[in-house]
């Protein structure tokens, strides 16, 4: 509903004042009622230099009609301060109208807005009034972050709860003894190893200033999350690694494959990240140069497998396990784990556009996996739930709101862990299967560009499939909340885990 709100006479010389700093544009709302539209177009405070309102509607009549932000538009403060270098004004107001908001509501009729009154000059009443909108919805943004660590506890407590049926039943898998909590141990470990040190190091990232830099192209809530800094992975990729080898060692060459997979394909989002911060723009390692290199990691990962002796049970390589029998796939082997390797590096990075979204997902893809291979290679296990446990204590930090991102030194290391997972034992079904919504992430981008190459084409006019790109923001844009979109993914990735582990465990 919308709510007007009726000026005296003596507010509404001030309203025709202000009618000066804007310029007009007629467009029709909702087919049937015409506004007019104004854009700031000059200083209208000396303290706001100039202060820009993306979006301002008032209606005809007598009545005034302020469009306002959402409850929650962007869940951040609304005035932002940009960087003295951008050619913009040194505030941002932000609006939730148009393709590039949050949702679609007005002030409610116990929140009106009126302009201020006579004695304030004509060029700071907008100001003011623009002040009191940016105050409104802030108790919402509340909510919202008591949302995010309910989902993020509701997501803990089912991992844990499923590792701890898992390792239960686990001599009916392996058939041999295990040590008890054998996969809930590491993942409790590494979760409060790195909630722990997350609480120190998080201060520090911002005293250096390694602060994520988005693509200005992106949703216009990216653009007002410029003080969260970045280099998590810096944080959980070592202490899982180093979990795995306290309680699990070394002593099997896979854990030791996938921990040096996961190290490389780290130093390679560590190398992205370095060049992204000292340019302060979104450019690291050029996109052909980090593809070219995650392939010759995998390369490189596939020859050592075919060199070493692993420990399968099935007495040969190069085996892929089905749930309808093993596929013997041969000289395939290299290139489908190469293709693993940069498939899951780019669907995890990707994924990191939502906050928590990414971590949690690899925690739930990793719990999948370490199910689907405990009977192939046990230790290889609690590589998987180590690192399991690595994302959910990073998720603390990185749920909604986040406080640190984990950069492409982590999104990547999760990736290469995860190929190197299913590298080992063959295990790319399961993989494809608990990593779906990587998957999807990663071929909506494909289809996009697919779609807007072949509209150019045919029809000469650049059309899009989606609003945008991965199809996290398109679903950001036609108005769902960024608590919901990551929920319901993290629903659909926990039945992928276990339909994931179901497989593996048959397929074996």
């Amino acid at each position: 509903m919308y709510s007007h709100s009726r000026f005296l006479s003596r507010h509404q010389h001030l309203l025709h004042a202000s009618h000066k700093h804007f310029s007009r544009a007629i467009s029709a709302q909702g087919g049937s009622s015409s506004f007019i539209r104004y854009r700031c177009s000059e200083s209208c405070s000396p303290r706001l230099n100039p202060l820009i309102i993306q979006q301002y509607s008032c209606c005809v009549r007598y009545n005034v009609l302020t469009r306002a932000f959402d409850e929650g538009s962007f869940d951040l403060p609304l005035l932002d301060e940009w960087d003295p270098d951008e050619n913009s004004s040194g505030y941002f107001l932000s609006s939730s109208d148009g393709e590039e908001s949050d949702g679609e509501i007005v002030l409610p009729s116990l929140n009106d807005v009126d302009l201020p009154s006579i004695s304030v000059s004509n060029k700071d009443a907008l100001t003011v009034t623009a002040h009191r909108l940016a105050t409104l919805g802030r108790g919402h943004g509340r909510h919202r972050r008591r949302l995010g660590i309910f989902i993020s506890l509701s997501l803990i407590i089912f991992m844990t709860v499923l590792l701890l049926y898992i390792d239960w039943c686990a001599w009916r898998i392996v058939r041999l003894p295990l040590a008890p909590f054998y996969m809930t141990r590491p993942f409790l470990i590494s979760a409060l190893l790195v909630a722990f040190v997350g609480y120190i190091c998080v201060p520090f990232f911002q005293i250096f200033e390694f602060i994520q830099v988005f693509k200005k192209e992106g949703p216009v809530s990216h653009l007002l999350k410029k003080s969260v800094p970045t280099l998590g992975g810096l944080l959980f990729v070592p202490i899982g690694i180093f979990v795995t080898r306290a309680v699990g060692g070394f002593s099997s060459v896979e854990v030791t494959g996938a921990a040096g997979a996961t190290m490389a394909f780290a130093a390679i989002g560590l190398l992205d990240d370095i060049l992204s911060l000292a340019t302060k723009q979104k450019r690291g390692l050029p996109a052909w140069a980090k593809v070219l290199l995650e392939v010759a990691v995998g390369t490189s990962f596939s020859t050592w497998l075919d060199t070493c002796s692993i420990s399968s049970p099935y007495g040969m390589k190069m085996l892929v396990p089905l749930p309808l029998g093993l596929m013997y796939v041969g000289r395939y082997y290299q290139l489908l784990t190469s293709f693993s390797f940069v498939s899951m590096g780019h669907g995890v990075e990707i994924t990191c556009g939502l906050d928590g979204l990414a971590s949690g997902l690899a925690a739930l893809a990793f719990i999948g996996m370490s199910i689907a291979v405990l009977p192939v290679c046990s230790d290889l296990a609690i590589f998987g739930a180590s690192m399991a446990g690595s994302c959910v204590g990073f998720l603390l930090h990185n749920r909604y709101k986040a406080s640190v991102y984990m950069g492409d030194v982590g999104s990547l290391a999760l990736g290469g862990a995860l190929a190197s997972m299913a590298a080992c034992t063959g295990m790319f079904f399961p993989l494809l299967i608990s990593s779906g919504v990587f998957v999807v992430e990663a071929s909506s981008v494909v289809i996009q560009a697919i779609y807007f190459s072949i509209t150019k084409g045919l029809q000469r006019v650049r059309r899009c499939l989606f609003r945008m790109a991965p199809i996290h923001h398109h679903l950001q844009l036609s108005g769902f909340k960024e608590p919901t979109i990551v929920a319901g993914a993290y629903i659909v990735s926990s039945l992928l885990a276990l339909l994931a582990g179901y497989v593996g465990l048959v397929s074996a």
